[in-house]
């Protein structure tokens, strides 16, 4: 599968789907006016490379200084396909970057962790 290499804009994230050596990456913030209209295609090819894969460790790194609403509709839409992937034997671990002071990003990384516990979830402290 083509890798999706797309640069952060005011509004999105920079986007490293990168499918060949299974690492995907997020980073930045995300506040498009419509989502669905950025994560829909993401989250299609998500969908397609998955569905292709055995036994494979996948790699995602999420690093997402702000996000509104929208966009946490779409994040999760993502992460519960990577979780079926993970309950199909695939190993997916997902690496939360977040600021150590910034709550409501723990927060919703440890949210992350209880809702797809088939993924392994880290909190990783941006230094």
């Amino acid at each position: 599968m083509k890798a999706i290499h797309l640069p952060a804009t005011a509004y999105t994230p920079q986007v490293d789907f990168d499918f060949s050596t299974h690492r995907l990456s997020l980073r930045g913030e995300s506040y498009p006016e419509n989502a669905a209209l950025f994560y829909q295609p993401l989250i299609d090819a998500v969908v397609q490379y998955i569905g292709q894969l055995q036994e494979t460790r996948i790699t995602v790194d999420v690093a997402l200084a702000y996000f509104n609403s929208s966009s946490t509709k779409l994040l999760f839409s993502l992460f519960d396909h990577l979780n079926q992937a993970a309950l199909a034997g695939n190993d997916v671990s997902l690496n939360w970057h977040h600021d150590p002071e910034d709550d409501t990003i723990v927060e919703f990384g440890n949210e992350l962790a209880d809702d797809f516990n088939a993924l392994e979830l880290r909190l990783v402290e941006i230094v």
